[in-house]
């Protein structure tokens, strides 16, 4: 099976000189999960960043669909690897203006019913579509962000931790909706978590990062079990 993400040998260097990233070589199959996790500076975010050029990394290091992602226009390539962060940045106005803003730009205007099925898809009440949306609560709003993104129907998902600030009964409501997104859509989602049961719960692999560098990968089952880097069970202690 040909990988949906691919990098080759990725380097990532601060104005200064300083690394960030150092000779990331990853294969992301289509339609899984991969949690990243890691140490705190270990260039979690940073890593999520280059794959949708947030942050550019060099040519030749980061390709979707085998193709090299620098060679692409910048807002296609966004569109079809959508990205969530820890606090949602909703615009001002209505659930609905807010979802239909991705397709308002490509002069393509929301279907009757096309905002209550991405609602639906974000596991949140169609009741909610007229609603301003500086008085949703703060799982609401991530959720929100989340029908936002699928609004563009991407290939892929990036999550940075956008669950670390939701209590637990919102946190399992976005888990619930990005695992129904793998399974109906085959979504391919690369999910940046501290949250150890969040993985066990959630990921088909994992990828450790330690300094910028892989220090782990495999699918969950075989980085949780049998010999593995020692920070692994710091994660699961709830240590890292």
């Amino acid at each position: 099976m040909d990988p949906k993400i691919e990098l080759r040998h990725l380097n990532l260097q601060l104005a200064s000189g300083a690394d960030i990233l150092r000779d990331i070589t990853l294969h992301v199959p289509p339609g899984s999960i991969t949690a990243i996790i890691g140490p705190s500076g270990s260039g979690k975010s940073s890593l999520l960043r280059c794959i949708n050029r947030l942050w550019e990394p060099p040519p030749a290091s980061v390709y979707l669909d085998g193709s090299d992602i620098t060679a692409m226009d910048v807002l296609d390539l966004r569109r079809r690897v959508g990205m969530l962060f820890q606090t949602p940045a909703l615009f001002e106005g209505t659930v609905s203006d807010n979802i239909g803003y991705g397709p308002g730009l490509r002069g393509q205007a929301m279907r009757p019913g096309q905002v209550d099925k991405l609602l639906g898809m974000a596991s949140l009440d169609d009741a909610l579509v007229d609603k301003p949306v500086d008085q949703l609560s703060g799982g609401q709003a991530q959720r929100v962000a989340l029908a936002r993104t699928l609004a563009n129907q991407p290939d892929v998902l990036l999550l940075d931790e956008p669950t670390s600030a939701l209590d637990p009964a919102a946190t399992l409501k976005i888990e619930r909706s990005i695992l129904h997104l793998r399974d109906t859509l085959g979504l391919t989602v690369l999910w940046v978590s501290h949250a150890f049961e969040q993985v066990e719960r959630t990921a088909d692999q994992i990828i450790l990062l330690v300094d910028g560098e892989v220090a782990e990968a495999g699918t969950t089952q075989q980085v949780l079990s049998g010999n593995h880097h020692p920070l692994i069970d710091d994660f699961a202690a709830g240590r890292l």
